[in-house]
């Protein structure tokens, strides 16, 4: 499915940039909208999103501008330094590159030419929001966090599979009850990889506290929980990981994992993996996903995203145009279609899970479908003038706390005070 998907988005951008687009209605106003977007042969659904919009508007032809994947924020700020109207459709890739093009008021405010209701996003709109109460972008796509664990390995131990509704103490107790064997036969409980995200972000979901807040003691429980289940071996060692570079995928696909918290695009990866299986020489792996384990209190499908938005550049002469694009993307048409090349849209319902859960290789079981109904989603970095910084920061004290350079009161006491010193500085 994925290969026919490929051809298809290759095909669509070739017809894209060599027929001109479709023919204009008799009474509506030809338009070019110029949309910038990265790596447009290798991901299906910007394709399809463009021949999507221009099959019921005819007088409207989209040129996808393909400034690649690598930089591609800087890219784009230089696009469109000095006032450059030629971009007009801007697709946004991370938030700290999202937060420069605001300060240098790039962008056009969307609160009021958003027609779809902000409550839709659960919650990442308002996440969006800059001070000055405007958000410049609307997320289109969504990656968010589940728990995936290897089915043949529960029944092996004779374990029951986790849960929907699973608690972060119901999530160490399980990982414990499936950690056994020693040596290169040893199975782990679950696998955390080496990203921060993997391991403080448990700490932002009860909705109280964010990354950039300047204040990290909420993180100490979650620390001390992480690292007692790396000296009981229940999970791989943090310094061995970052030494042998072994990638959350191969430590999963091995069996060398029961579980692994991880995002929504580990999906396609395991769908394709088991696709290519036979031809590979390897077994397929029997898998399903479950909803993000909680702290206590905290309501089941509550868990953590990272968004790609949209937005306006200010200076375009389109802008109109723009804005209808951006509404039909986020609408449910333009959500099924996307859902359709096996992305998750950033809005969700009943008909959308359906068609994610019936693309080839997606787990059969009700849990795993069920799984794909989130409550509330928490932006892994937030929107903050000092997202780059705080993340520099956070990082470097988490890779002392988790190989034991720092105690976790040492790591934490240095997040504070260089955080706060930075966010002092920039007021």
């Amino acid at each position: 499915m994925k290969r026919k998907l490929l051809a298809a988005a290759l095909a669509a951008t070739m017809c894209l940039s060599l027929c001109g687009g479709m023919t204009a209605g008799a009474s509506d106003e030809e338009v070019t909208l110029n949309w910038a977007v990265w790596d447009v042969e290798s991901t299906a659904y910007w394709s399809a999103m463009a021949e999507g919009y221009m099959a019921s508007h005819e007088n409207v032809t989209i040129n996808m501008v393909d400034l690649g994947s690598t930089d591609y924020m800087t890219q784009l700020a230089t696009q469109i330094a000095g006032g450059n109207g030629e971009l007009d459709v801007l697709s946004i890739k991370d938030i700290p590159g999202y937060s420069n093009l605001i300060n240098l008021e790039m962008l056009e405010p969307m609160n009021d030419n958003l027609d779809r209701d902000t409550a839709d996003f659960n919650g990442v709109i308002e996440q969006l929001t800059a001070s000055d109460g405007n958000f410049y972008a609307v997320p289109f796509r969504s990656d968010f966090w589940v728990v995936f664990y290897n089915k043949d390995l529960f029944d092996a131990a004779g374990v029951d599979y986790p849960t929907n509704d699973m608690t972060l103490e119901e999530f160490d107790a399980l990982m414990r009850e499936m950690t056994s064997g020693e040596g290169s036969e040893k199975v782990y409980g679950n696998h955390y990889h080496t990203w921060r995200s993997d391991v403080t972000l448990f700490g932002i979901l009860d909705g109280e506290h964010t990354i950039i807040d300047g204040t990290y003691d909420f993180l100490e429980p979650i620390y001390e929980m992480v690292l007692a289940e790396q000296e009981d071996g229940v999970v791989m060692d943090y310094g061995e990981l970052k030494t042998s570079g072994l990638h959350y995928s191969a430590a999963f696909e091995n069996g060398q994992a029961a579980m692994c918290n991880m995002g929504s695009w580990f999906i396609a990866t395991l769908q394709t993996y088991n696709a290519e299986a036979e031809s590979n020489g390897v077994e397929e792996i029997n898998w399903g996903i479950v909803k993000y384990p909680h702290p206590e209190g905290v309501e089941a499908g509550t868990t953590l995203g990272t968004v790609t938005s949209l937005a306006v550049n200010a200076y375009s002469e389109n802008k109109e145009a723009a804005i209808d694009f951006i509404n039909w993307c986020v609408s449910d048409e333009g959500a099924e279609i996307i859902a359709n090349t096996g992305t998750f849209p950033a809005v969700s319902n009943d008909n959308i899970n359906e068609i994610i859960a019936a693309t080839d290789g997606f787990p059969d079981d009700e849990a795993s479908v069920e799984a794909l109904n989130t409550v509330a989603v928490y932006l892994e970095m937030p929107l903050s003038d000092q997202a780059s910084e705080i993340e520099t920061i956070l990082n470097t004290e988490h890779d002392a706390i988790m190989t034991g350079a720092e105690t976790i009161e040492e790591g934490i006491a240095n997040m504070n005070e260089q955080v706060q010193a930075l966010l002092a500085e920039a007021e």
